[in-house]
């Protein structure tokens, strides 16, 4: 039984390893391999598909030598539209990645429009972006209502950014006064506030409920923010779920990106669109979730539709087949998943009553294609 080698460490301060690259490639970028193979990854030499060419450029931009370091720094610069127009747009290149390239092409709106409407790019390097960008690119920044909530540096920067018009400012502040935002250092918020509730308001702004940070002291003191915190008392948690429901949607979205397993179970359900895909995109989310969700047919589309977009967590049988079972789940997509379903799976999914109809059709004449020519061979 032969194991799999093991992957490379990461360059220090990388804050990821090689897993991402084919085996046969992480060579390429290993702090142990020599410096003419690292050489010709930062070169672009290297025959990679334009997602992972993107993530083995910026691990070598922290690379021991200098000369490694700059040369994939140029290339990263200067790599041709058929590279960056797929890979740019992929969600599942990893985060600092495409934080790093926005910074180092936010300067042609052309791919800065790609990386700002990228779920996955951070929302630090969209805030960074947003302060001296285009007004088209803030146009496409200030309608990311997700964004605008999630990270409150974004208003603060288009607010600043002398590029940007005083029709989309009202717009975006409006918005985000509306959603339970303060930012009292923010003038256009001020006048925001003062437009949509009266002059009062800057003196008695309303109450805008329970804070992120309460909810998660709060979580802490009824047993631990941590993941593998046991279960609350049923009392405590209805408490905190009457709590939630109080709090304004902006404070619902950090709560569900910052909060622990029980906080986005609770903020999961809610009616906000905002608020349960907040929840599906929170670094700290794990399969399980993502499975109990694959499968509720009462989940947001939206939160499907993040779910069914997800290479990784469609590369996990469980969940993939969560989502075919799923009547919400368009039957475009579930035609791309049952195709890569084994024979077994297949035949169970044609006899399946759980399963909508059209799926159990489809999938009773994908397995009779596949094992066609078996018949005919035999």
């Amino acid at each position: 039984m032969t194991t799999a080698a093991p992957v490379p460490a990461a360059p220090p301060g990388c804050p990821f390893n090689s897993e991402f690259l084919p085996p046969n490639m992480r060579k390429h970028v290993d702090p142990a391999a020599p410096v003419p193979l690292r050489m010709m990854a930062a070169k672009g030499l290297v025959p990679l598909n334009p997602s992972d060419m993107l993530g083995a450029l910026y691990m070598l931009t922290f690379d021991a030598e200098q000369a490694v370091r700059d040369t994939a720094s140029k290339t990263a610069a200067g790599l041709p539209e058929r590279i960056l127009g797929s890979a740019l747009r992929d969600e599942s290149v990893q985060a600092p990645v495409l934080g790093w390239f926005l910074g180092l092409l936010g300067g042609k709106d052309v791919y800065a429009e790609m990386l700002v409407l990228n779920a996955t790019t951070p929302d630090e390097a969209v805030a960074e972006l947003a302060r001296e960008c285009s007004a088209k690119l803030a146009e496409i920044i200030g309608q990311n209502q997700l964004r605008i909530l999630r990270h409150e540096n974004i208003i603060r920067n288009l607010c600043s950014n002398g590029q940007v018009g005083p029709a989309l400012i009202d717009s975006v502040c409006d918005f985000a006064v509306r959603s339970g935002v303060a930012l009292t250092d923010v003038p256009q918020m001020q006048a925001a506030r003062v437009r949509l509730f009266g002059p009062q308001a800057v003196a008695a702004p309303p109450d805008p409920g329970p804070t992120a940070e309460q909810v998660l002291q709060e979580f802490q003191d009824e047993g631990g923010p941590e993941e593998n915190a046991p279960p609350m008392e049923e009392g405590k948690r209805l408490n905190l779920t009457q709590r939630i429901m109080k709090m304004s949607i902006a404070e619902k979205i950090k709560l569900a990106t910052l909060g622990n397993k029980e906080a986005r179970s609770a903020l999961i359900r809610d009616s906000n669109k905002l608020v349960c895909t907040a929840v599906i995109r929170s670094p700290r989310i794990t399969d399980g979730e993502v499975l109990l969700s694959a499968g509720n047919k009462a989940a947001n589309e939206e939160v499907l539709r993040t779910i069914y977009n997800n290479r990784e967590w469609t590369k996990n049988l469980k969940i993939k087949l969560a989502l075919v079972k799923n009547p919400k789940v368009p039957l475009t997509v579930v035609m791309k998943f049952l195709n890569s379903l084994r024979d077994s799976e297949l035949k169970d999914l044609s006899k399946d009553r759980n399963v909508p109809s059209g799926v159990q059709s489809f999938a009773k004449k994908v397995l009779e294609k596949k094992t066609a020519p078996k018949k005919e061979g035999g």
